[in-house]
């Protein structure tokens, strides 16, 4: 098992010790860069004014991009297995068509 070893990232210029496992540090990293230019992103366009409202809008709208990034996912599996099932049956059709 991995140890947790303490990182510090940056977020909207203020440092943050988190416990890491070193596997998951890269992923870590790039997480909070990730939700750092998110919030910049909120805080540059000017609408959301105090920190904790711009860490919800973040939030809010990383989490409807995971929503539609499943929901896509999802779709696509239904559609691999649709493909999956058509070639399945071309594959017979053709199997029967050498028979006769």
């Amino acid at each position: 098992m991995n140890k947790a070893e303490p990182l510090i990232i940056t977020i909207m210029d203020k440092e943050y010790r988190v416990a890491c496992p070193e596997d998951e540090k890269d992923n870590l990293l790039a997480s909070a860069k990730l939700l750092n230019n998110k919030l910049s992103e909120i805080k540059q366009q000017g609408s959301v004014i105090g920190t904790e409202r711009i860490a919800i809008m973040a939030a809010l709208n990383m989490s409807h991009e995971i929503l539609l990034s499943e929901a896509l996912t999802a779709e696509h599996e239904n559609l691999n297995q649709r493909m999956d099932a058509l070639s399945q049956r071309i594959n017979d059709s053709m199997r029967n068509i050498q028979l006769i």
